[in-house]
């Protein structure tokens, strides 16, 4: 199946079942689809919360109940790129946490490197780990391109501390002319760098005939517009529509969290849904109204607290005898109504994603690069395990 057919079909699917992800849980009360309680009258609140941390089960789950997952499951299979992980010297580590680390060094086996070796673009560096790595496997230079003035001094210490070939440019890759920076000899590698800073990178590195590309692409949604532009002349053409909200379902595939981090955002949600059913019963409103985010702490307070901060945030005036344990119930019980539908459109989430990168895949193709898609890594170091890259023909 080439590129095209597989981003069609996928397309295809999406669009016939949009039903089950294109949808907001804080919207609903109950479940939406009424052919689905049985199957969630049988799981306890645990079995919700495993599930959802497993993409296959949720296919086999869902699967008698939603036609086409069996496809759809295939669809989304990429394959591993092959992973010769090289050792690195223990100094080269330094200030790098140990499975972002591994990341790295699975990124940097993952990619082709074409002979002569190609100096190196990265693009929003950090402090330039990638590059140190690349730079430590004999690549001539690196350049790195970062928006932090700190972050690049911070990168140019460890560099000539560690005797790599690398300098770094301070540069806000959205707003500042960093076509310069792009040339045909050159081999441009971004690692997770978000949304519009990697379609940014994409479309420099095209204009400029740059000969490697290698990037992994992570948070969709960040400096785009609300409603997603496509790349490729697929997406252009498809009867889908995706906003931010979509954008990032595709990210909710995550790493078990912390503990501490799974209860704070399980408070969170109830905190919000039971301040709703409030709001609700004061205004005679039924549409969920969001609140802006907050810091964590405050979860660590009383949800009498949060309401009236949330009442402040809405302009809204809270009455004295609020009864806050019923409210706060009615939260946790809405909540499980929720975590049930998120759980629906996190069946999606992975063709998301991948509709999203075969959409930058076809793009590059149309530009004439020979392209590829594979996965670089575990999900277990980070789900955006997914890696494009693209060369011109010689």
């Amino acid at each position: 199946m080439t590129l095209a057919e597989q981003f069609t079909a996928l397309d295809n699917l999406l669009i016939t079942h949009r039903n089950f992800w294109q949808c907001t849980a804080f919207d609903f009360d109950e479940l939406p689809w009424p052919e689905l309680v049985p199957v969630f009258d049988l799981l306890s609140d645990e079995q919700v919360a495993e599930l959802d941390t497993d993409q296959n089960a949720l296919y086999q789950l869902f699967s008698p109940y939603i036609p086409g997952l069996d496809t759809l499951t295939s669809l989304c299979e990429l394959t591993a790129a092959n992973i010769d992980r090289d050792e690195y010297p223990f100094w080269l580590s330094n200030g790098i946490k140990g499975r972002k680390f591994t990341q790295l060094q699975d990124f940097v086996s993952a990619l082709e490197r074409p002979q002569p070796a190609l100096p190196i673009l990265e693009w929003c560096a950090g402090k330039g780990h990638l590059g140190r790595m690349l730079a430590f496997n004999k690549a001539s230079n690196v350049h790195s391109i970062e928006l932090q003035q700190s972050l690049c001094e911070q990168g140019e210490k460890s560099a000539q501390q560690q005797g790599l070939a690398m300098r770094f440019t301070q540069a806000d890759v959205l707003k500042d002319n960093v076509a310069k920076h792009f040339y045909p000899a050159l081999h441009a590698v971004a690692l997770h760098a978000c949304g519009g800073l990697h379609q940014t990178f994409m479309y420099q590195a095209c204009l400029a005939k740059t000969q490697q590309i290698s990037f992994s692409p992570c948070c969709y949604h960040l400096f785009t517009e609300d409603t997603y532009q496509g790349m490729s002349v697929e997406a252009k053409k498809s009867e889908l529509r995706l906003c931010h909200r979509d954008l990032k379902l595709a990210l909710q595939e995550m790493v078990t969290a912390p503990s501490r981090v799974a209860k704070i955002r399980e408070t969170e949600v109830e905190w919000r849904l039971g301040f709703d059913a409030l709001r609700k019963s004061l205004t005679g409103s039924q549409c969920y109204v969001s609140v802006p985010s907050v810091h964590k702490a405050i979860f660590s307070g009383s949800f009498k607290a949060f309401c009236a901060w949330a009442a402040d945030k809405k302009s809204l005036e809270l009455p004295q005898d609020i009864d806050y344990e019923s409210f706060l119930l009615k939260g946790k019980m809405r909540k499980k109504v929720t975590d049930r539908i998120e759980l629906v459109r996190h069946v999606f989430r992975r063709a998301i994603e991948v509709w999203l990168v075969l959409d930058r895949a076809l793009y590059l193709q149309q530009q004439g690069y020979q392209v590829s898609v594979t996965t670089f890594c575990e999900k277990q170091l980070t789900p955006r395990n997914i890696l494009i890259q693209a060369s011109l023909p010689s």
